[in-house]
């Protein structure tokens, strides 16, 4: 698997191999297949400057004057462990 960075401020729709895509926020990650990452239009992409590719999971490349990748943001609701009691 690879992973692919959106490196721009807007979000992107990733052209993949079969006539499928990936959508990716700001900033965002998403994986795609080995073979999807030779697709013309994904290198297209990579040459312009809008995204990057990587081997494997790791994003945070974290070299002198590279920027690090967003923080993604989770998912759901978050739990908190204060009750509220007494009279309301």
């Amino acid at each position: 698997m690879k992973t692919v960075v959106n490196k721009t401020r807007a979000p992107l729709k990733v052209p993949l191999p079969r006539g499928k895509s990936l959508r990716l926020g700001p900033g965002k990650t998403g994986q795609v297949a080995d073979g999807a990452a030779e697709h013309a239009a994904l290198k297209k992409l990579v040459d312009a400057g809008k995204i990057e590719l990587f081997d494997g999971g790791d994003t945070q490349r974290g070299g002198p004057g590279e920027a690090a990748v967003p923080h993604e943001g989770t998912h759901g609701h978050t739990h908190s462990s204060i009750r509220k009691s007494g009279d309301r």
